[in-house]
């Protein structure tokens, strides 16, 4: 059974972006987590031979599936120790990366040229977040805060301080008004932006929480922990409306929401990322291949709606056909565990970023002629 493309789209009705954010597969298996999908269910039906006439009308050929072509354009260096979390803007024209070295660097994204670095925090910054409006970053310490920073002045406008333990993770709402961040103090925090007060404290997982995202309309939060568990809550009650749990409860390392809220893509310390439905909570599509056994690493849709990408600690970044689960392209280059990766909100271009013994991060630009 299949899930019609329209089923990825935002539910609005809107025409998706070519980007990071439109997730359309030519089609997604329903129930089956592990089942390859026949190949005669891709392929034209046969034609009986015996019906056939003598000057068949013409079949176009089957569209051979597009494969990304990934190569080399710039490389950025500034870190000075491990970079933990990378993210295009909004608009696509920046992008900014976070380091163990307590800074946040923001980026040129077509020179590669460092616009700013934001300085502040007492430890080391595991994530940062666009706010969609394109007024702030925020960035998640081990000093225990949370660290919003104006992208019209480049000054600190508020700290929010509650978590108890390491912040890891953090992420805004579609609206801006809210963030979500969690940490090792195994809660998901809820803030107001405007005021830089928590709105929430939720008691969510039994170890580290690695992951927050906020779906399409921002009612819904998506965490997940180290405790193998992904849980879905109501933004406005803060209660738990589902956990979405492997049998083995591999360490969840990054979720996140396709457009309309009904997949999340979750990267698992099995080496393993799977494709999970929220509304049947059953994994439809596991990818594999790469390595992924000890770090938090970051997974992403693929500009172009058709594959998934991570990075991987074999010092790669591997590509997979969304629908086949096939590993489509491997890039080289890296020197360290790759730990993330982000895609460009509308072209065809990625950002990978490695730690300690490397220290860059790379842009791939897809030179597929089927790209367009």
């Amino acid at each position: 059974m299949d899930v019609h493309p329209e089923e990825l789209k935002p539910d609005d009705g809107s025409p998706a972006l070519d980007g990071q954010d439109d997730t359309r597969a030519e089609s997604l298996p329903a129930e089956s987590a592990q089942e390859p999908i026949a190949t005669t269910a891709l392929s034209p039906p046969a034609q009986d031979s015996a019906t056939q006439t003598p000057a068949p009308v013409p079949q176009p050929k089957p569209e051979s599936p597009y494969r990304p072509n990934y190569r080399p354009t710039l490389m950025l260096s500034g870190h000075s120790r491990s970079i933990s979390s990378i993210k295009f803007s909004p608009d696509g024209k920046m992008l900014a990366s976070c380091a163990a070295d307590k800074s946040v660097k923001l980026w040129d994204a077509d020179t590669g040229d460092i616009i700013h670095t934001f300085e502040g925090h007492a430890e080391g910054i595991s994530d940062v977040a666009w706010s969609n409006n394109g007024e702030f970053l925020a960035s998640a310490s081990d000093d225990k805060t949370v660290r919003l920073w104006s992208l019209e002045t480049y000054a600190v406008v508020k700290v929010l301080q509650g978590h108890t333990n390491f912040v890891f993770c953090v992420n805004f709402s579609p609206s801006s008004a809210m963030l979500a961040s969690g940490g090792f103090d195994e809660t998901v925090r809820v803030w107001d932006v405007a005021r830089g007060k928590t709105l929430k404290t939720l008691p969510a997982h039994s170890d580290p929480v690695t992951a927050v995202a906020f779906n399409h309309d921002g009612t819904l939060i998506g965490s997940c922990a180290m405790d193998g568990l992904i849980r879905i809550w109501d933004t406005e009650s803060g209660q738990c409306l589902k956990t979405l749990a492997d049998d083995d409860n591999p360490i969840c390392s990054h979720i996140k929401f396709t457009p309309n809220s009904r997949f999340i893509l979750a990267s698992t310390q099995d080496s393993t990322i799977r494709l999970w439905n929220t509304q049947t909570s059953k994994c439809v599509k596991t990818y594999t291949g790469h390595t992924n056994r000890t770090y938090c690493i970051f997974a992403d849709f693929a500009p172009g709606r058709k594959h998934i990408v991570s990075g991987s600690e074999d010092m790669k970044v591997y590509f997979w056909d969304l629908q086949t689960r096939e590993i489509v392209q491997v890039l080289d280059g890296h020197r360290d565990v790759v730990i993330a990766v982000a895609s460009h909100p509308t072209r065809r271009l990625i950002a990978s970023a490695a730690m300690e013994k490397d220290l860059t991060i790379r842009l791939w630009a897809d030179e597929s002629t089927d790209a367009a």
